[in-house]
């Protein structure tokens, strides 16, 4: 369902709330790639979600179009208003988002793609948070003016024109402590409303992602080690 969230400096934007399906183990912030709040991306919530998290999927395009939802195929009208967009107000209402969460209890993670990625890793600079996730963060090097506060997880594809490989041995020299899986696929592999979609890399990637956001939730020794079963066997399954 869509709620109305304010930021510190008092805008108000539209959240997309995802409840937790049974136990409530925590909350988890998924921000947007270039086309706002999809449905696609809905989907990814929904996922999370049947794990037990609540979800929060902040409009980060309001400041600019309240309400923007861009088609796929318009990726430069996306890329247009990211790039007019202020990173301090953009993560302003990140925070937002994360504090919404935090509000009814438990831990809060960050989860992000594309131009969300980056954004997660920024997160994970400035916010108190458990742990943030990077589905093939872009504008990598905007990010490389201070540490991390909380582990960072980051998925990327091999032929990924958005982050050559230059970029992101510049980013890992940077944030050491960044823990990052490579995938024989392109930019936006995991999003399955997308040409650019790997089956086999988008569920070892979103395996792993579990494995991490149960240990970075501190939901205790048991689920972090289904969790990480959870992920060897997705890895099995990819290399059959």
């Amino acid at each position: 369902m869509m709620t109305k969230l304010a930021a510190a400096d008092g805008h108000q934007f539209e959240c997309w709330i995802e409840p937790a399906v049974g136990n409530r183990r925590g909350g988890i912030v998924i921000l947007q790639e270039i086309f706002g709040i999809t449905d696609q991306l809905k989907g990814v919530a929904r996922r999370y979600a049947q794990l037990g998290y609540e979800i929060a999927i902040p409009a980060l395009f309001d400041r600019k179009q309240p309400g923007a939802v861009i088609p796929f195929d318009q990726a430069l009208r996306g890329r247009d208003m990211m790039l007019a967009s202020d990173l301090s107000e953009t993560m302003a209402d990140v925070e937002a988002a994360v504090d919404h969460l935090k509000a009814n209890g438990g831990k809060v993670a960050v989860i992000g793609f594309c131009w969300g990625g980056g954004l997660a890793i920024r997160a994970a600079q400035k916010l108190e948070i458990g742990g943030a996730v990077a589905f093939y963060g872009t504008r990598l090097p905007q990010y490389l003016d201070r540490p991390l506060k909380a582990p960072v997880l980051g998925h990327f594809g091999t032929t990924d024109d958005h982050v050559p490989p230059e970029m992101l041995e510049q980013a890992k020299a940077y944030l050491p402590e960044l823990e990052v899986h490579m995938y024989e696929a392109g930019h936006a592999f995991a999003n399955d409303a997308r040409p650019a979609y790997v089956p086999e890399a988008a569920d070892l990637a979103h395996a792993r992602t579990e494995a991490f956001a149960t240990g970075a939730l501190g939901y205790g020794q048991a689920g972090r080690a289904a969790a990480r079963l959870l992920a060897i066997r997705s890895l099995q399954s990819s290399i059959e």
